[in-house]
């Protein structure tokens, strides 16, 4: 029979922490989302990635005191979604004036003209 130990924190170790970075990162990271189709979700969700690697440096450096991993985890994938729903509805858009500049009538001439 095994005994496993328990550690026990030091009266003198400070509580962890909730970091609200973290939440900036999971909403700027769904807005990115909401509005990555309207092109508008670029700047939240570039916005939320540079926070995110901030806020991870920050809570690594904090020793476990400061959470909000799953925060910023969640955060950085729905900015990721968001940058490539925007790039998807730029893509298809210039696709689609292409093909509108494609079908395009030409000048009219008169009948019988080279």
């Amino acid at each position: 029979m095994t005994v496993h130990a328990v550690q026990t924190r030091h009266p003198l170790d400070p509580e962890p922490v909730p970091s609200t970075k973290a939440r900036a990162v999971f909403v700027l990271g769904l807005i990115g989302l909401l509005t990555g189709p309207m092109v508008g979700g670029v700047i939240p969700a570039t916005i939320a990635l540079l926070l995110a690697r901030q806020t991870a440096r920050e809570a690594y450096a904090a020793g476990g005191y400061l959470t909000g991993g799953r925060w910023i985890r969640r955060g950085r994938t729905l900015a990721w979604i968001g940058l490539v729903l925007a790039l998807t509805a730029l893509v298809v858009a210039a696709i689609a004036g292409l093909l509108h500049l494609a079908t395009a009538p030409g000048p009219n001439l008169a009948p019988g003209t080279d």
